[in-house]
């Protein structure tokens, strides 16, 4: 005789599957709201390209994040959590001092090459003077811990006698980025001003050298 299916469980699938469904939805206008937004702009951007991307309909946008200001904000909080969950994942705090800065300064640098829209949705926020951030109660929430982990690193240099004293973990981490940053937002203008292939694999490796080397010798004891 055939057991007869457990009507819990059948219950608890659907139930499962009605709460992933709307956090689908929402991830799907996430990523298409990040093209989108990276590609045009926040001026630019258009609620109709984000909703067909997205494969959904504007009013199922407007349902999930309230305008197109909100959704922008959305995208922005989204970006930093990238960055920092990825940067979690390098276990820094199990390296050595050194080894552990060698290996920032590299995923940084490569965060940007694999991740253009990051510098793109950087640029367009600054150029709304992070109006938008500015009323994210998650922002500074999702960005302290890094600068929390380079803290413990520089500590662990100091005590072992490889890093400098009096080094700011703050101001380290705007001099990696910043120096990493630079060259993604002004490649196409750097290309054509010096007349090299900025882009090109070799230069990038030399890139992330020299800048890896840059910050290492700031931080030498």
């Amino acid at each position: 005789m055939k057991k007869p299916r457990n009507g819990n469980a059948a219950a608890r699938q659907r139930a499962n599957g009605k709460t992933r469904a709307p956090a689908r939805t929402r991830e799907r206008i996430l990523a298409a709201a990040t093209q989108e937004f990276a590609a045009r702009g926040l001026g630019g951007a258009r609620v109709d390209a984000i909703a067909r991307r997205a494969g959904a309909n504007k009013r199922m946008l407007y349902h999930y994040f309230g305008n197109k200001e909100d959704l922008f904000l959305a995208v922005m909080e989204r970006t930093y959590a990238h960055i920092r969950n990825k940067e979690e994942g390098l276990r820094l705090e199990a390296m050595p001092p050194v080894e552990a800065m060698r290996k920032l300064v590299r995923f940084t640098f490569d965060y940007f090459v694999d991740n253009p829209h990051f510098i793109t949705l950087l640029n367009s926020e600054n150029l709304h003077r992070a109006r938008h951030i500015r009323r994210s109660g998650r922002v500074k929430e999702i960005n302290s811990p890094v600068i929390a982990a380079l803290g413990n690193i520089l500590k662990r240099g100091r005590d072992e006698g490889v890093f400098r004293a009096g080094v700011d973990p703050l101001q380290l981490y705007i001099s990696v980025a910043g120096v990493c940053y630079f060259y993604f937002s002004n490649v196409h203008t750097l290309t054509t001003i010096f007349g090299r292939a900025l882009m090109s694999r070799t230069a990038l490796d030399d890139r992330a050298r020299h800048v890896t080397d840059v910050i290492l010798g700031y931080l030498r004891a």
